[in-house]
């Protein structure tokens, strides 16, 4: 069984989906055996409670830099025996001594077509306002794996989402989440911990399912 350990800031909608699949079709002989919040007050803390799930928080206004903040997360992705991180709507930044210890073992899911609308700046609403600012007909979401270039590591599974007439960023934010973010997320998952992903040239494939 692989670990499964997820980074959290707010309300978990992202780590629910997880849950959900874990509780129903199974995440590919991985479990998610931790939840890590930077924020004591995230609701994410209580989806993870109520499905029996471990929480620690690490609280970011309690670290004087970056620096500091990334050797308490990467101590306790350590001691969890993290086989694979998930960035679940985490808002915080971590340097790159995280990112080289769990290279290609961190995952993050954004809600948009990387490279479009990805990078510094480019979360939440912004992305979507950015979107609808453009008038692009297509949105949607991107798990890729986590580098220390923002929104830059090598894309895993990405899935296209309508945008409508009359959108507002939060309609389409909740589209992209309902039929994108909360679908390619757990698949990504699965496909990690049943070792068919594979790195080459930099990008990420999918071996085919016997």
């Amino acid at each position: 069984m692989k670990n499964i350990v997820v980074l959290v800031s707010g309300g978990g909608t992202n780590l629910q989906a997880l849950i959900d699949a874990q509780n129903s079709i199974g995440l590919g002989g991985g479990k998610i055996t931790c939840v890590i919040s930077s924020k004591p007050d995230a609701y994410a803390l209580t989806r993870a409670a109520e499905n029996g799930i471990k929480t620690i928080v690490i609280n970011r206004k309690k670290y004087a830099d970056v620096a500091q903040y990334s050797r308490a997360v990467l101590e306790a992705l350590d001691s969890e025996h993290a086989d694979l991180v998930v960035y679940a709507g985490f808002m915080t930044i971590l340097d790159e001594s995280v990112c080289n210890a769990y290279k290609y073992k961190m995952m993050n899911v954004h809600p948009a077509l990387i490279p479009s609308f990805c990078g510094k700046g480019f979360y939440g609403l912004h992305v979507h306002k950015a979107a609808l600012a453009k008038g692009v007909k297509l949105s949607g979401a991107t798990v890729h794996f986590v580098t220390e270039e923002c929104d830059g590591g090598p894309i895993i599974l990405q899935k296209a989402v309508e945008v409508k007439y009359g959108d507002t960023p939060e309609t389409l934010q909740r589209r992209i989440m309902e039929q994108a973010e909360w679908k390619i997320l757990p698949e990504a998952v699965r496909l990690f911990c049943e070792d068919r992903i594979f790195i080459e040239d930099g990008k990420a494939y999918i071996k085919e399912d016997k």
